[in-house]
């Protein structure tokens, strides 16, 4: 068994996420000063953006949307054991595949990236705004974070499944020496 829980990550993961909405709402500022953060988007040559040297409608949004993540997420926790085994295993994979994405993309098609048109052929497009170095880091934070979940609810299940056979073995031998 680890030494935390899936569960205690999720947690975490969503008191993170509370934690971050109150930052993006008051001052999202100390969020992009992150030295993570600049040290990402450096390696990755990702542009730091200057929305966040104050408030703003968007920033005040995401604020919300990570709320909602946060208590949502909290909330599943409360669920009882059979329902949240079945929410959360399906859940984590679909968060992982969701975050490789947005981290993918926000690298490979920045301008300069690998996938991305290179000099004068570069289009500016809707999706340039996710390209930027607060973007990145949060998606691959995160996904590192779900990766971690998702490996310790397949371990805590395989012991769990462990169990029930051992149980079931000596439930077997029970019956055996009764007849």
């Amino acid at each position: 068994m680890g030494i935390i829980s899936a569960y205690s990550i999720i947690r975490g993961l969503s008191l993170f996420h509370i934690t971050l909405a109150v930052f993006f709402l008051r001052s999202p500022k100390l969020i992009a000063d992150q030295n993570l953060v600049f040290i990402l988007g450096e390696a990755m040559q990702l542009p730091t953006p200057r929305e966040f040297n104050t408030p703003s409608p968007s920033n005040g949004f995401t604020a919300i949307l990570l709320l909602f993540l946060g208590l949502t997420d909290l909330t599943a926790l409360s669920l009882s054991d059979e329902v949240r085994e079945s929410y959360w295993g399906t859940q984590t994979p679909v968060r992982l595949l969701f975050l490789f994405v947005l981290t993918g993309y926000s690298y490979t098609f920045k301008e300069g990236g690998i996938f991305a048109r290179q000099g004068s052929a570069y289009v500016f497009n809707a999706g340039d705004e996710l390209k930027n170095s607060v973007v990145f880091t949060w998606g691959f934070v995160e996904m590192a974070a779900w990766f971690w979940v998702f490996v310790t609810i397949r371990e805590e299940r395989r012991q769990r499944l462990a169990k029930v056979a051992l149980k079931r073995q000596a439930e077997a031998r029970v019956q055996e020496t009764n007849w």
